[in-house]
């Protein structure tokens, strides 16, 4: 069975103590349920039923009187503690028993005692039980007095101690009655048993009743087994169903001896046998006699001691020995004599043998069993075995052989190989070592040391004592003693000892000497040497660590490398992997503060100090700004890094982490695949303390859209581009240039001397400026003066240079190169040729000819000229007036051009660092929403109060809250917006006023709101279905147009601060800074920066830059008030310079709480007493005719560095009531300009104001005036400068708006989703229809807006030319959303034809945003609802709502009958009583007449 497969080295009693009730069949090795062997004797199970046989219970028998004598109890292992059960007795078997004979089933040899069963219930548990407490030797147990109930053990189970004996099931039938358990009693050694059966007293009828079947018939022996199958399955006994004690047999083995006869025919059938209480029942191989150890390579025998082996003795007699030998068998021929009955001990001779393995160690434990013939394994104890022993194995010399342990009996045997083996394995030839050789050093670690001492010096050899008592004190160093350490010590092979002072330096072999053996020197000399430490460098390094410091001196690599030690203060320098006899390399630790510490090298315990020098902890270096921030694939371009302390870096380098974006399909948005990224590094140059210049690496290969960290690594510290840059780093494609001949590179470039050389190519200006660009033709340089995207000019030298090499050229008539160098990046573009200019040389016929040929023409000119003189003499005076005025005009034109164009590409880099701020000033989210849903006033109109007396206060809050209520009546609002719009009276900013005034009123409910603006939409989509749907939302005609702005608003407030915020006001600042960068006329508005070409300055203004230092001579500690920076220009009025302080000295200041301009004047101060008001107007002013010049700084001539002071007014102006004043707001200054008084000017005077008489027409002063006034397109220039230097600024804020690799905001996704559901409701299919909703709900309702008006977002304020500047790039978002394709041409406004190469890219963005919004994931109701929920709880500020439901009730009042008519005309509405309850509001609001 398959239960012998957990025990393999006890299969025989693995079976018989099986809780199945299996029997073992000795000679076939075979458990089995059957009741005999086909040959053999069996051992049989400790649950077999054949022993104690129960009669039924309707036989209970009366047992006889037993005289039991007093016995002693002893343990018995695997018992376990009983518990109340059916009655029974219970016994103990003495384990000295004397065995009997059994008259029926042969001799009984069990281990253990004959357990009977005591429960009627199973005896499966889940777990074991705890153990029953010992009983102590001569404990009796008296024989009851008689059969009534007994408490006993309710599963005892074999004695041997076994893992399967824990429990042990009975496989006898189930009966229907319930049998009494029947024990046999204990009996003093050499009596019989005393054992109730049935039929021992009285008649035998019972018994044969119960044996036999109802006809009378024996019971055969597998009909009580129930053949090979017991009577309960296994899941039935597992289970605990039916009652295993009624049927439980004997719980110790019996055997059954095959050759016996059993007859179920004679009274003596009950009666038993002997029964054997000492040993197992199975064959089993108890122990080892003798020593386990064997050693190797020596033939020995083994004995061991087993039992019950005569049950092999009638079958196959060969027997072996079985060594199981590092996983091989190992089989010798076994002998076995058993001791003669009744001992059932046996003796097992192992043949002698001898035995090796191969394993490297001293020791191998080798377990062993008896095999019988025919491969019968017969059990084994637990963990037989042997051990084999080497003593070779870690005994390599004598010392070694003669310290191994006694029992080993390891000798060292001497002869033509010494080696250490047992005792026996030695050679008669051999002899035995009495005593070991002199000791043998093999090594010394290290060969030197300091002459202090103290280094710890390890050798290693052999016979190096066997006790460390035998080299303590005898070990010299170069003649010094070492003093051995204890602790390192190896026996004979290795110890360790701690060098003495030398005081000098000295050289020497290494000697060690043990006691009676002699001593060994060593081949080796120990060195004892005296470092020192002359200098270091560098002297200084940053406090973060990291520099790699080196040390200079002599003999540094004295002692053992690892125990050397360079300290800095207490700081460790730790040692770098090259080291030098003459220098140490090693990195500085990181120090808490700047200081100048002592450096200290340690060679193990020996100190040596740098004398004279200490190295210098400086502060960390610290990086403020770099750029640029773009480079081609091909690197090279140099960044220059600023900062502080720059100059203690030792070895700067520049990192850049490369991470390829490559889209996996399927995926979404901005995922990628999990790629490892590359790191490639490059030097960096220090070119001072505040400036280090780093060229950038080459990547391998342009990925596809890589992921790139640029890192700045100072030693120990890392410096990440983003942070220190507002624009991360980026790489562009690498640029191509075109050869001069494009059609034959290799024919010389031929070019005339005066032009410039134009080159072709793309990508030019992605990552490089011109002032980057190197051009060469041969030796010479070829200026670069203009770089754009596809052209590269640069003026040649004005002769033809020498090739690059020509002392090394050969051909002397060789040509220069042209050479272009961007960055990394090299272009020949070939050879150039200067033409020259040499004399021609003709014949002389040819010269002949020529000249009378050219006498006739002449004589024939003359003819002409005289015949036509009068004719044309007027006429080509014209002519040659005219081409001059021409030449002069285009070299202006040219020049201008030239100019702008060189302002375009310098000013770029110049404004990224001055927009470096004190932060965004975003406004709070109320001031927010007050602005978008009221724009045009400064104020919310909701901040007054009611207007009421107090004594109906009470009554008009009352019917508010009743209003309030009624507005959450979805019926009554839309009836209320439908009646309102159907009114002629109702204008279009009634409508604006009363969305927002219904915004406020449902704030706190946005779920509502949005379910009102979705019923509003559904009906102004059918509506518009019918009509033309593409101007649905184009204009305000409903409420739902500004209801949908309003939503729009506030859904996107916090995409607004969050991320849009930064780009619009960098935008905002970008423009600022470029139109007060030029000068901006005070009267016209006009600006030389501008967008707007209706804003352009169409003049060439002188001006230059000033800064002035400004102090603020108002408010408290005016006094102490420091100085701060103004930039202005002179040609700024004072007014104009007075803003642009107030900007300055209020940065980071909230604007309402900025002194208002006008109360204030500007004081020029110079020296103590020199104090001038400065002012637009006063009497030093220019007048020319009606023409009055308001006074500027240049006026005053105030110099560049100038202090001035803003100072309180001497006169007060008085603002006019109910006047808005919106800062930057040009208002009249005088008002007498329209009444024909003096008219002031500024830069230029309008054009549409009368000019004075002109002079006499013939005038060319007069001519050339007409002339600069006729064509004013040159100025057009500007526009492409302002817009090329804004051109970033502009592209990251419609990057971020259309922009879908961060999640979309979900109010977008759920109205473009409401929008496309409405479409698909109504039919419409149209692409193009969806396409122009969606561009009018979100860009035209929101975006634009706020584009327009940062004001609304910022706590800023804006001028007019910002004003225009902001509605040309807000016209340029709102014509990339269109679909409309615009057609430039000349007469094209200006405005379009400067974003017309960018609209179309805009478009394609535009596009990109709608396609992907539409594949996002769907915004359920739920989570929209959840968003508004929260944003219901998170803008929570009163916005004034219960003004804004009085205002609400004015409209209510004004259509008061229309909207009663409109809601008695509905059924709903009256079932509601929605009119009764708008009278009652309007009876408690204003004390209204009513039908109540």
């Amino acid at each position: 069975m398959a239960v012998t497969e957990f025990f393999p080295s006890a299969p025989c009693r693995a079976c018989v103590s099986s809780r199945w009730g299996c029997n073992w069949c000795v000679w076939q090795q075979l458990c089995t349920h059957k009741a005999s062997c086909d040959s053999g004797p069996m051992v049989a199970s400790q649950q077999s039923p054949l022993l104690p046989l129960i009669p039924p219970a309707r036989d209970v028998l009366t047992p006889f009187p037993l005289t039991v004598p007093r016995a002693t109890a002893t343990p018995t292992p695997n018992t376990f503690p009983a518990e109340p059960r059916a009655p029974s007795i219970a016994s103990d078997v003495l384990p000295g028993a004397k065995p009997s004979r059994l008259s029926l089933w042969g001799p009984w040899a069990g281990p253990g005692p004959i357990l009977s069963p005591t429960s009627t219930e199973s005896p499966l548990h889940e777990k074991p039980l705890p153990p029953e407490p010992p009983t102590t030797p001569g404990t009796t147990v008296p024989a009851p007095a008689d059969l009534g109930p007994l408490t006993t053990p309710e599963d005892l189970l074999a004695s041997y101690p076994f893992p399967s004996d824990a429990a042990a099931v009975s496989p006898t039938e189930p009966g229907p009655e319930t049998l009494p358990s029947m024990v046999a009693l204990d009996q003093p050694p050499g009596t019989a048993p005393a054992t109730l059966f049935p039929g021992a007293t009285g008649s035998m009828k019972p018994v044969l009743d119960w044996l036999t079947k109802g006809g009378g018939e024996l019971l055969e022996a597998e009909e009580w087994m129930g053949g090979d199958t017991p009577a309960f399955s296994t899941s039935t006994l597992l289970s605990g169903d039916g009652d295993s004690a009624e049927h439980e047999g004997p719980s110790a083995p019996l055997i059954l001896l095959s050759s016996l006869d059993y007859q179920y025919d004679t009274p003596g059938l009950w009666e038993l046998g002997e029964v054997n209480q000492r040993v197992s029942s199975c064959p089993c191989v108890e122990n080892v006699q003798g020593s386990l150890l064997i050693p190797v390579h020596v033939k020995r025998e083994v004995q061991l001691r087993g039992r019950n082996l005569w049950l092999f003795q009638d079958g196959p007699r060969s027997s072996e020995c079985v060594l199981v030998l590092e996983g091989l068998e190992v089989a010798v021929e076994a002998q076995v004599e058993c001791e003669p009955p009744p001992d059932t001990w046996c003796h097992i001779k192992c043949q002698q043998h001898q035995f090796s393995y191969e394993a490297s160690k001293p020791e191998l434990q080798v377990g062993l069993f008896l095999r019988w013939a025919g491969g019968l394994r017969v059990d084994s104890a637990d963990g037989l075995h042997v051990v084999l022993y080497d003593c070779s194995v870690g005994h390599g010399d004598c010392s070694r052989c003669q310290t191994a342990m006694p029992q080993y009996d390891c000798v060292w045997c001497e002869g033509e190989h010494p080696r250490c083996v047992a005792r026996e394995a030695c050679n008669e030839a051999e002899t035995v070592a009495t005593q070991c050789p002199a000791p043998l050093i093999h090594s010394v670690e290290p060969l030197t040391g300091p002459i202090d001492g103290g280094t710890r010096v390890t050798i290693r050899g052999s016979n190096l004592g066997q006790h460390v008592q035998d080299v303590l004190g005898m070990v010299r160093v170069a003649g010094v003693p070492c003093a051995v350490d204890v602790g390192e010590y190896d026996v004979s092979s290795s110890l360790v000892c701690i060098t003495g002072s030398s005081g000098e330096e000295v050289t020497g072999a290494v000697a060690v000497e043990v006691p009676g053996r002699g001593h060994g020197v060593s081949e080796f000399s120990f060195a004892y040497q005296d470092p020192k430490v002359l200098s270091i460098f560098p002297v200084h390094g940053p406090r973060a660590g990291g520099t790699h410091l080196t040390l200079h001196g002599s003999k540094l690599l004295t002692g053992r490398l690892e125990d050397i030690r360079v300290v800095v203060g207490d700081q460790p320098c730790h040692l770098l992997l090259e080291q030098q006899s003459e220098q140490l390399h090693c990195e500085t630790s990181p120090n808490p503060v700047p200081a100048e510490l002592p450096v200290m090298v340690w060679f193990g315990a020996t100190e040596r100090r740098l004398q004279h020098s200490q190295f210098k902890y400086t502060a960390d270096p610290n990086i403020t700004s770099v750029g640029p921030a773009k480079s081609f694939f091909s690197g090279g371009r140099e960044i220059w890094v600023r900062g502080q302390n720059l100059d203690v870096v030792q070895m700067p380098r520049i990192r850049v982490t490369v991470i390829p974006r490559v889209p996996q399909h399927g995926q979404g948005l901005g995922q990628k695949h999990h790629v490892v990224p590359e790191k490639i590094e490059e030097p960096c140059l220090v070119n001072s303390s505040h400036l280090i210049m780093c060229r950038s690496p080459a990547l391998p290969g342009p990925p596809q859209d890589p992921w790139v960290q640029v890192e700045f690594i100072l030693d120990n510290m890392v410096f990440d581009f983003a942070t220190l840059s507002p624009t991360p780093f980026s790489y562009e494609a690498d640029p191509t240039l075109r050869s001069l001949n494009p059609e034959d590179p290799t024919t010389p470039f031929r070019h005339k001397p005066g032009s410039v050389f134009s080159v072709e190519g793309e990508n030019l200006d992605l990552a490089m400026s011109k002032e980057e660009v190197v051009a060469m033709i041969g030796d010479g340089p070829c200026v670069v003066k203009t770089l754009t995207r596809h052209h590269l000019y640069c003026e040649p030298p004005v002769e033809q240079p020498l090739p690059h090499h020509h002392a090394l050229r050969e051909a002397p008539d060789a040509l220069p190169e042209f050479t272009v160098q961007m960055g990394n990046l090299r272009f020949s573009l070939g050879h150039v040729q200067y033409d020259g200019e040499s004399p021609v040389a003709f014949p002389v016929a040819a010269q002949v000819g020529l000249g009378v040929g050219v006498s006739l023409l002449a004589l024939g000119v003359i003819v002409i000229v005289l015949i036509y003189r009068r004719k044309s003499k007027q006429a080509l005076r014209d002519y040659k007036k005219v081409q001059i005025q021409l030449e002069n005009l285009e070299s202006s034109v040219r020049d201008r051009c030239k100019k702008e164009f060189t302002d375009l590409m310098t000013e770029m880099t110049d404004l990224t660092s001055d927009l470096l701020g004190s932060g965004i000033p975003f406004l709070d989210y109320k001031v927010y929403a007050e602005r978008v849903f009221f724009p045009g006033h400064q104020e919310s109109p909701l901040h007054r109060d009611l207007g009421v007396p107090d004594s109906r206060r009470p009554t008009v809050e009352q019917g508010l809250g009743q209003l309030s209520n009624l507005l959450n009546s979805k019926l009554f609002l839309t009836k209320f917006i439908h009646t309102l719009e159907s009114q002629r009276t109702f204008s279009a900013r009634d409508r604006a006023y009363v969305a927002s005034l219904l915004t406020v009123a449902l704030h706190g409910k946005l779920e509502y709101f949005t379910d009102i603006l979705r019923t509003l939409l559904s009906d102004l989509v059918a509506q518009c279905v019918a009509k033309n749907p593409k101007l649905m939302l184009r204009r305000t005609e409903t409420v739902v147009e500004k209801l949908l702005t309003n939503w729009m608003s506030i859904c996107l407030y916090t995409f607004v601060r969050d991320s849009v915020g930064e780009p619009l006001y960098m935008l905002f600042r970008g423009i600022k800074h470029q139109v007060d960068k030029g000068p901006v006329d005070s009267v016209t508005g006009k600006a030389k920066y501008t967008l707007n070409d209706n804003r352009l300055l169409r003049e060439d203004v002188e001006y230059r830059p000033l800064t002035l230092n400004a102090l603020l001579a108002v408010g408290p500690g005016a006094g102490e008030a420091q100085s701060v920076p103004v930039k202005v220009l002179d040609c700024d009025t004072i007014s104009q310079a007075k803003e642009k302080m107030l900007d300055q000295l209020y940065k980071g200041v909230p604007l309402a709480q900025r002194p208002d301009s006008r109360t204030l004047d500007v004081e020029w101060r110079s020296g103590v007493a020199g104090h001038l008001i400065l002012s637009d107007e006063d009497v030093t002013s220019e007048l020319e005719g009606l023409w009055r010049r308001l006074n500027t700084l240049q006026h005053y001539k105030v110099p560049d560095g100038a202090t001035v002071a803003l100072v309180p007014c001497l006169t007060k102006h008085i603002l006019r009531e109910n006047q808005d004043y919106v800062p930057g707001e040009r208002t009249p200054m005088l008002e007498d300009v329209d009444e024909g008084g003096i008219r002031p000017w500024h830069l230029v005077k309008p054009s549409d104001e009368p000019e004075p008489p002109r002079p006499r027409r013939g005038s060319l002063r007069g001519g050339e005036r007409e002339r600069a006034k006729a064509i004013p397109e040159i100025y057009l220039t500007r526009l492409l400068s302002m817009k090329g230097t804004l051109q970033k600024f502009v592209d990251d804020l419609f990057q971020v708006i259309l922009s879908t690799s961060r999640p979309v905001p979900l109010a977008v996704k759920y109205f473009f989703d409401l929008l496309d559901e409405q479409a698909q409701q109504h039919g419409i299919s149209d692409q193009d229809t969806i396409h122009i909703w969606k561009t009018n709900s979100l860009p035209l309702r929101f975006w634009i807006n706020i584009i327009k008006n940062p004001q609304f977002v910022f706590d800023v304020q804006t001028s007019d030319n910002m004003d225009a500047v902001l509605l040309v790039i807000a016209q340029t978002f709102m014509d990339a959303c269109t679909l409309a394709d615009h057609k430039l041409g000349r007469d094209s406004p200006i405005n379009k034809l400067l974003y017309a190469r960018d609209i179309p890219r805009y478009k394609q963005m535009v596009e990109r945003y709608y396609a992907d919004i539409r594949q996002t994931v769907p915004a359920s109701d739920q989570e929209m609802n959840s968003v508004l929920a929260e944003l219901s709880r998170n803008c929570s500020a009163d916005l004034g709502a219960r003004v804004a439901l009085h205002e609400l009730y004015k409209y209510i009042n004004k259509y008061y009958d229309q909207i009663i008519t409109a809601l008695e005309e509905d059924g709903t509405a009256q079932k509601m009583q929605l009119g009764y309850r708008l009278q009652q509001i309007a009876a408690a609001v204003e004390n209204k007449v009513t039908d109540l």
